[in-house]
């Protein structure tokens, strides 16, 4: 599959040292993309593409409760992939509820809130006939937001997570940034080393789905989250709709 979408585009991958992350680079590689990947690692990242060819990469790092130090990159960032997160399984201790709340749902809204303030400053020219493409925001909430998954702080923060966007999104979707919430089942990695899926496998669906323009992207073995999952963002996004109201 080739997609012309992401030829020439500046994408900004979290998490990019994980699994998922490093699939997606790759896959967005193969489109032509330019990649910058987000980790709080400081190993260096290298990444070969099918020829067995060093990808080209900016690497840059960055901790959680820091995104405003990423605010000079984002600014040049034509899609931002939120993909970071942790899971501490079966514990319910004190700190690893603050650092599962911090990580999975806190430091995502805040990086959704940075993103958004960008595209909403950019500038397009009146008339101008072809306009730079919408930024676009893809934030993986996990299948985890509707579904069990064995680990009840990963749960918890992911719907925290996935409730978030679904608020902030009726205030910064609009023409200059688009918005895709990445419902994805279980994949083989460092966090769920039994996932059903390969990583890759996941990458590649996801930019499948993405061609299609779908802004609710899943994928994943259980037919019930391909049912589920519409109805709960549909109706979610109508009781925010009613109950709330936006600032000013």
């Amino acid at each position: 599959m080739r997609d012309k979408s992401f030829h020439a585009r500046t994408v900004a991958v979290t998490g990019a040292g994980g699994s998922l992350g490093q699939a997606l680079l790759r896959q967005l590689h193969e489109q032509g993309a330019y990649l910058i990947a987000l980790t709080s690692s400081t190993a260096p990242l290298e990444l070969l593409d099918g020829n067995g060819q060093p990808i080209p990469l900016q690497q840059i790092r960055w901790q959680c409760g820091k995104e405003e130090d990423l605010r000079s990159v984002l600014a040049e960032v034509d899609i931002l992939v939120i993909n970071h997160g942790v899971n501490f399984h079966s514990e319910r201790s004190a700190e690893a509820v603050q650092h599962s709340l911090e990580v999975n749902a806190l430091s995502s809204w805040r990086l959704l809130e940075l993103f958004g303030s960008l595209a909403a400053a950019d500038a397009w020219p009146a008339g101008d006939a072809s306009p730079r493409p919408p930024r676009e925001l893809w934030m993986n909430t996990s299948e985890a937001e509707i579904q069990a998954a064995v680990s009840p702080l990963y749960e918890i923060s992911k719907r925290l997570q996935g409730q978030l966007l679904s608020l902030r999104s009726l205030d910064l979707a609009g023409p200059q940034l688009r918005l895709r919430r990445l419902v994805l089942g279980p994949f083989r990695s460092a966090l769920n080393p039994i996932g059903l899926m390969s990583a890759d496998f996941v990458a590649r669906e996801v930019l499948r789905q993405v061609h299609w323009n779908c802004g609710l992207v899943i994928v994943t073995p259980n037919p019930l989250t391909y049912l589920l999952m519409p109805i709960t963002t549909a109706s979610r996004w109508l009781y925010f709709q009613l109950v709330s109201r936006k600032a000013g």
